[in-house]
């Protein structure tokens, strides 16, 4: 790869309408919410306006042989897109028009920097929803969650991003414009394409395009707060639920150091009221019934269980498990884990989690969405800077972490991606072979290897 001088620059600063070369919006632009420290600095940043422009950029970084990182708001949390020395970041986060949304149809057709929120805000104007709910839901943009397959608290019931993704258009790495999928409900032609590109974080090609499916709007929810001596009480508890039937929206549990850091940080009472908390929805005709059930398969090990008959009361339950990774973020340096365990094997992984905080002696929050057995072990080291290394303990406990997952049949990463942070063992997780054949399927769809290398795969 080279890097592009100034003079070079002149032919793609003519092509789009936004870009900068100041070292501060370069620098601005060049890491995400992940802590992984660029390596240099980027040359040039390009906010694109429209697809041509991205096609534009795209053409004259395959021309020079420059890398191309993508980003929308920068929200991710494995270093998928962090920019390096000489690399061009291309900044989508201005596309952001929802172009349509199609109330028979139960679609929205949008530009990749929509912002997740909005989308879900249009979308009930008409009685609809946008299922898929990542914590970022109020910064993070549609085209970071396609590129990451972001899931989050609705995950249990109505799946993650690729779930809910029918179409895309993609600007690949010569800069040509294609659609993959189908904006039909059902469209087996050919291969899934549009599934491939979901979850490939930039690597394979740029969207620019989505048409994502939406979901009525449930007439009944009902909810449920449950107290727990423990957080693998807590876990049994969702092992138990799952013997019932019922596939909760949201199942969520909080562990008793999250609980304490969000009532430090925004004057809430929750530990008081136990070492753990679970947070359960449901929706539908039997909505109250489900929860019923649920409440059932819970109390045995809990301390207290509530169902929530006040709508309020039930999103400030959403809103404060929502705090739980600002509260932690707030007491120092973090490293932001993400596994994906069988949900049989919950209580076991969480328990192991802790026992590697005390083994390493370091702090390790946890909280999951429970339902679909993705844990988020936080590790807090405070006294570390932000652009200091990370700290040996903390290095050797997130390994650790990542070793359990895979021991018990579960994955790396569960919705933030692989980016930079996890490749080895993402390669680990899926074995020579199948890496072998992700290789090339990048070298067909990159051959010069200019998009966001060294990320994903």
């Amino acid at each position: 790869m080279t890097s592009a001088g100034p003079a070079t620059l002149d032919a793609l600063t003519a092509a789009v309408s936004d870009w900068s070369t100041d070292a501060a919006d370069v620098a601005g632009a060049a890491g995400d919410r992940s802590g992984l420290l660029p390596d240099g600095a980027p040359r040039i940043v390009v906010r694109a306006r429209s697809v041509a422009e991205v096609q534009a950029t795209v053409r004259f970084a395959a021309e020079h042989g420059i890398p191309i990182v993508t980003r929308g708001a920068g929200s991710g949390l494995a270093g998928g897109a962090v920019a390096a020395e000489g690399q061009i970041v291309l900044d989508l986060s201005q596309l952001d028009r929802i172009v349509e949304v199609r109330v028979v149809d139960q679609v929205a057709v949008v530009e990749p920097g929509v912002v997740t929120a909005d989308l879900e805000a249009a979308a009930r104007q008409h009685g609809l929803f946008y299922a898929p709910d990542p914590g970022s839901v109020g910064i993070s943009t549609i085209g970071g969650n396609i590129a990451t397959n972001a899931g989050g608290l609705r995950g249990a019931k109505y799946g993650v991003t690729r779930d809910a993704v029918l179409a895309l258009d993609v600007v690949l790495a010569d800069g040509d414009l294609i659609r993959v999928g189908s904006e039909t409900t059902k469209g087996v032609t050919g291969y899934d394409l549009a599934g491939l590109f979901v979850g490939s974080e930039g690597t394979l090609g740029i969207v620019v395009g989505a048409t994502v499916r939406l979901l009525p709007v449930q007439a009944e929810t009902a909810s449920l707060a449950g107290w727990f001596p423990e957080l693998t009480d807590a876990a049994r508890a969702v092992e138990a639920i799952g013997r019932t039937g019922v596939r909760p929206t949201v199942l969520e549990i909080v562990d008793a150091a999250t609980l304490a850091a969000i009532d430090a940080g925004f004057g809430t009472a929750f530990r008081e009221r136990g070492g753990a908390f679970l947070l359960a929805q449901t929706d539908g005709s039997g909505a109250a019934i489900d929860i019923g059930r649920i409440a059932d398969a819970a109390r045995p090990y809990a301390t207290a269980v509530e169902v929530a008959e006040d709508e309020l009361l039930a999103a400030d339950l959403l809103a404060a498990r929502r705090l739980a990774l600002p509260a932690i973020e707030r007491l120092g340096r973090v490293l932001i884990e993400d596994i994906a365990v069988p949900r049989s094997r919950l209580a076991e992984t969480i328990h192991a989690v802790q026992a590697i905080g005390e083994r390493h002696d370091v702090r390790i929050f946890v909280f999951a969405h429970a339902g679909d057995g993705n844990v988020h072990p936080i590790i807090l080291v405070p006294d570390s800077p932000e652009d200091g290394p990370i700290p040996a303990a903390a290095a050797a406990a997130a390994d650790d972490i990542f070793a359990l997952a895979l021991a018990v049949g579960g994955t790396v990463t569960g919705e933030h991606g692989v980016g930079a942070l996890k490749r080895a063992w993402a390669a680990r997780e899926v074995g020579p072979r199948a890496a072998r054949i992700a290789d090339g399927i990048k070298a067909l769809l990159d051959p010069h290897g200019i998009l966001n290398p060294g990320k994903a795969i």
